[in-house]
């Protein structure tokens, strides 16, 4: 069992390297870096009681804690992070493509917000933000890949968190979730489909979104993450969801891998 010296020794490894704080969000000293014991506290039960678990590649971590903060619109904390990823290695394409895919749950203003966050970010650090050309396919091609897309993740049953009978009430909604979602975003470059599941898993645990968390639950081991790996990438979004949250979503995963 680690002691608390071990967690803060460990926590403050991954702080180094994700060099955290280092491009600070405001110019002026954060209050919290006064409060006596704050900075222990989450450098070991951030940083090294979950950072540093294993189950899971820091990289997913990485996704996982962004669009938390995306999704719930934690704009200073985000920015913060922003920095931390491009320190981690993530490429700038990445980092910009997890508002754009968490704005399904979290509504696109929060990625309108966000978004100026990451830009404000790559000046910072002298990032050129990617222009990445996305081919524009007519909505009879967007629906027909998206449904293809939602059976292979979900499976035929899967009633994306909603029961038929409430879906009859607004089929045209269900078409746009088809055409822009499962067959707009889904499909963007910058994040592989494993990426865009543990984004979506995230957010979905944040927003305690409980029907939609099933399906994606069950999406991870059809795109390749073991179950230890998505319970990892719910373990993570505790320190910035709230540890509710995180367990509410856990024991829906109990529930889907029993």
């Amino acid at each position: 069992m680690n002691s608390r010296e071990e967690l803060r020794r460990k926590g403050n490894e991954i702080r180094e390297r994700l060099q955290h704080g280092a491009y600070p969000a405001r110019e002026r000293p954060r209050a919290t870096a006064s409060i006596p014991g704050l900075r222990n506290f989450t450098g070991e039960s951030i940083f090294g009681a979950v950072w540093s678990r294993p189950g899971l590649d820091i990289r997913y971590r990485m996704l996982a804690t962004l669009s938390v903060l995306t999704t719930l619109q934690r704009l200073s904390q985000f920015q913060t992070y922003v920095h931390s990823a491009l320190s981690l290695g993530l490429n700038p394409e990445e980092i910009q493509e997890v508002p754009i895919h968490c704005s399904l749950y979290a509504g696109f203003p929060s990625a309108v917000n966000s978004l100026e966050v990451v830009h404000e970010a790559f000046r910072e650090r002298g990032v050129e933000p990617p222009q990445t050309e996305i081919p524009e396919l007519s909505l009879e091609e967007m629906e027909a890949r998206g449904r293809e897309l939602r059976d292979q993740l979900f499976g035929p049953e899967g009633q994306g968190g909603y029961n038929s009978a409430l879906m009859d009430l607004a089929p045209d909604l269900r078409t746009l979730t088809y055409q822009y979602g499962f067959g707009e975003i889904f499909f963007r470059p910058g994040l592989d489909l494993k990426s865009r599941v543990v984004c979506a898993t995230a957010a979905l645990a944040a927003t305690r979104a409980d029907g939609q968390l099933r399906n994606f639950l069950r999406a991870g081991p059809r795109v390749g993450l073991s179950q230890q790996e998505m319970v990892e990438v719910l373990i993570q979004t505790g320190g910035y969801a709230g540890y509710p949250a995180a367990l509410n979503a856990i024991s829906i995963a109990a529930e889907v891998y029993s």
